[in-house]
């Protein structure tokens, strides 16, 4: 399941990534070329940058390739690791939830409610916002699935398999 997870997130984010490269092409093409710049690629470049951002950063987390300072785990004894690395996946979890899918939530629903509209695209903010819930919940099944084998595997196979 991880591997589908991972492998729908990486092709999605592969195609927003080429159509920011596309768009900010368009922009610049339009402004110097043609003497006259479209307008809709400048909103358009950032809502795919949050995208890419919010998305890329899930991505990363399930990948393990997340920013980490590991001073203290390497002194710890391979049991205190296991523990440590538990410990650190928990506050992710309590994060994630709190800030990104309970809070992202809300501010989901309230720009829904109210109804509102990007300036030039007239898309609804919600769906730009909606990235902050969704790559929530993904960095949350990543970390359910890390704590789960965490804790199937011996300290000595979790250190074998850093």
């Amino acid at each position: 399941m991880r591997d589908t997870v991972d492998t729908i997130t990486k092709y999605t984010l592969v195609f927003l990534m080429g159509l920011l490269v596309v768009d900010v092409v368009w922009q610049v093409f339009t402004r110097y070329v043609l003497g006259s710049p479209s307008i809709f690629t400048d909103e358009l470049a950032r809502f795919l940058l949050i995208w890419v951002s919010f998305l890329g950063a899930a991505y990363a987390s399930g990948q393990h390739m997340h920013l980490s300072i590991d001073l203290l785990s390497h002194r710890l004894s391979p049991a205190g690791q296991k523990k440590l690395a538990i410990f650190i996946h928990s506050v992710v979890l309590l994060f994630v939830i709190t800030v990104l899918v309970i809070g992202g939530s809300v501010l989901v629903y309230y720009t829904h409610i109210y109804g509102q509209l990007s300036s030039t695209l007239q898309v609804p903010i919600a769906y730009v916002y909606s990235i902050g819930p969704i790559s929530g919940l993904l960095i949350l099944y990543y970390k359910l699935s890390d704590i789960k084998r965490i804790l199937t595997q011996t300290p000595a196979e979790y250190i074998e398999n850093l």
